[in-house]
């Protein structure tokens, strides 16, 4: 298994936290974004840059995911791609795309999208908390728990 992060919009804590499962676990974990990123020095973390342009990170992704591969986003249609190739996906904030909830999320996005094309002031997601980067973690620790093999 291997993790892969949708780095351009993912919160610094969730990589921090990444980073330490990496090396704690031996789980190779790739960053990917259109932009440089320093990422520290370990065999099991490195990052990808992609050309700029609209979803070109996102499909490195979904290009390169092996099914049972996790991908941390908040990238709702990314997680319905990752879903479809066999991937589990999980948000910054701690909840799992599945293929019970992506349908009815899409289906929000696309809604929260026209309103916003109308002009209606939709606000923005609520400042990153404690308690994500808490639930974000827990998460993560059980599904790793759950999927993951060992370091040897």
């Amino acid at each position: 298994m291997q993790i892969w992060v949708d780095a351009d919009a993912c919160p610094a804590v969730v990589k921090d936290i990444l980073y330490r499962v990496a090396d704690r676990m031996q789980l190779q974990v790739t960053l990917v974004a259109n932009q440089l990123l320093r990422v520290p020095p370990s065999r099991f973390i490195r990052s990808v840059q992609v050309p700029s342009g609209a979803d070109v990170a996102d499909q490195e992704i979904v290009r390169l995911l092996a099914p049972g591969d996790l991908v941390v986003t908040g990238d709702i249609p990314l997680a319905s791609d990752v879903l479809k190739k066999g991937g589990f996906a999980l948000n910054p904030r701690g909840e799992f795309y599945t293929n019970d909830n992506i349908a009815q999320m899409l289906t929000m996005r696309a809604f929260m999208d026209e309103l916003r094309g109308s002009g209606v002031d939709t606000g923005g997601p609520a400042a990153f908390s404690q308690s994500d980067r808490q639930s974000f973690a827990n998460s993560l620790d059980r599904h790793l728990r759950k999927h993951a093999t060992p370091p040897a």
